[in-house]
């Protein structure tokens, strides 16, 4: 375990799911900046490795967890692999997540059970699992925080996208009931929701997709985290919606 900062103030911890690559690195980026002690998890190893290699060279204490959110045996062995490694676990981040276009007519069985089982069924199960050592981090010190990162197809839907969509309405609303179940324990729960976002997740979309000037940098995805943890514990944010410029509002 990497030495406390401080001996009366121990180096918090944080996990990132989906952390190898897009919104999941530029997170983990953010927290490792802010003084986080890091486990990142992602399915793929090679690209993990590299995501770790390119933290700990920014000075981030970090170690990677191969594994998939969707298997109930992968999220308890990391839970309990990140304990072992910090000892605590006061930032959850839920940022694993699948994304297929696929029109309701073509859309297939499997990619439906893909979808469901990333982007809904994986932030459940990371968040039951990880609940334990978050309501401990409550309430030692009032602002335990879960981020699950949702988008704006969850509240205005998109053409294509409605398997998608369904899920990431899916992951808002599980953000509202978590935060109302746990609210009063020191924990607090933000659904992040942007619009397109430059990722390669995003190139798997195809040509209907802007241009990547036109999308949102990953980075403003790990700003709005760093915004979350310089609130004070008087604060609450249910939900931040990022859009492109002259993009119409999105309704709540």
């Amino acid at each position: 375990m990497a030495a406390p900062a401080d001996e009366r103030t121990p180096r918090r911890a944080a996990l990132v799911t989906g952390g190898s690559s897009g919104i999941g690195l530029e997170i983990a980026r953010a927290l490792g900046q802010e003084g986080y002690r890091l486990t990142i998890a992602a399915r793929r190893p090679k690209r993990l490795q590299v995501a770790v290699e390119s933290l700990r060279a920014a000075g981030a204490s970090v170690r990677g967890v191969a594994m998939d959110v969707a298997k109930e045996e992968d999220v308890a062995a990391l839970i309990r692999t990140h304990r072992e490694a910090h000892g605590r676990l006061d930032v959850l981040v839920n940022s694993a997540g699948a994304g297929v276009a696929q029109p309701i007519e073509a859309l297939r069985s499997r990619v439906l059970d893909k979808l469901v089982a990333v982007n809904l069924r994986g932030i459940v199960l990371c968040t039951r699992e990880a609940l334990p050592p978050l309501r401990e981090a409550g309430a030692e010190h009032g602002k335990a925080l879960i981020v699950n990162v949702a988008s704006v197809s969850g509240k205005s839907g998109r053409p294509g996208l409605a398997a998608y969509a369904a899920t990431k309405a899916g992951a808002i609303a599980f953000t509202r009931s978590t935060q109302r179940e746990v609210g009063g324990e020191g924990v607090q729960c933000t659904a992040i929701a942007p619009g397109p976002v430059d990722t390669p997740m995003m190139a798997a979309y195809g040509r209907a997709q802007p241009a990547s000037a036109k999308m949102i940098p990953p980075s403003d995805i790990g700003e709005a985290v760093r915004f979350l943890l310089r609130l004070s514990a008087g604060s609450q944010i249910p939900e931040i919606v990022l859009t492109l410029p002259g993009e119409p509002p999105v309704a709540a």
